[in-house]
């Protein structure tokens, strides 16, 4: 097969992969995503900890309480800032890329990722009504997880890697409770830097 030809074909693929994939997603937003995440895990830390051990124990739950409207601040903040520079980045990217940022395929990624995050978020305030604080930290990795797997089918496949990783250190800190502030600093800090760093390399370097 000639070199036209397979220039051609490889054409065609990208196309075809412009049109049914969101490919416009920055992994430099994932990076600046963790960033944020560890920033505010720290602030959590210190709000709900009264020693230096990230465990749970009942004064970690009165902390808790006493500084709900402070820890909600902190993770609006966190959510508010990831939002905000991941949707900076993907615009520059599909710019630089000549590619739309907002289609069908966009809408379908934003449903399917937003279903288990609202489902979850709803959970979260159920949870902390009844006193279960303890579940917090792993049903937010375990639905964002779930959020990841649906979004992988529209936009690339290796996102799937991350909501599965997701889940099962959502599993892990349901059994592991007293750790769910670090373990939940993995998943969305550590994990969201490791993996915007490989999306980066691999993509738009």
């Amino acid at each position: 097969m000639s070199n036209k030809y397979v220039q051609d074909i490889a054409e065609i693929r990208k196309m075809m992969e412009k049109s049914s994939r969101f490919i416009s997603l920055s992994g430099l937003s994932g990076i600046l995503a963790g960033i944020y995440a560890l920033a505010g895990a720290y602030i959590a830390w210190k709000l709900a900890y009264a020693t230096e051990e990230m465990v749970y124990s009942e004064q970690t739950v009165r902390n808790v309480r006493a500084n709900w409207d402070y820890l909600m601040l902190d993770a609006f903040a966190v959510l508010f800032l990831t939002i905000i520079t991941c949707i900076y980045l993907t615009r520059k990217k599909a710019r630089k890329e000549g590619v739309k940022t907002w289609d069908t395929v966009a809408q379908k990624l934003l449903v399917n990722l937003f279903i288990p995050l609202i489902a979850g978020g709803i959970l979260v305030i159920v949870l902390y009504t009844n006193g279960i604080i303890g579940l917090i930290a792993p049903i937010t990795l375990i639905f964002y997880g779930l959020g990841l797997l649906n979004a992988s089918y529209y936009t690339y496949k290796d996102i799937r890697y991350l909501g599965i990783t997701e889940i099962i250190l959502g599993l892990l800190a349901s059994i592991y409770i007293g750790y769910g502030l670090l373990i939940w600093a993995i998943g969305f800090g550590v994990l969201h830097i490791v993996y915007g760093a490989v999306m980066y390399f691999k993509y738009e370097k």
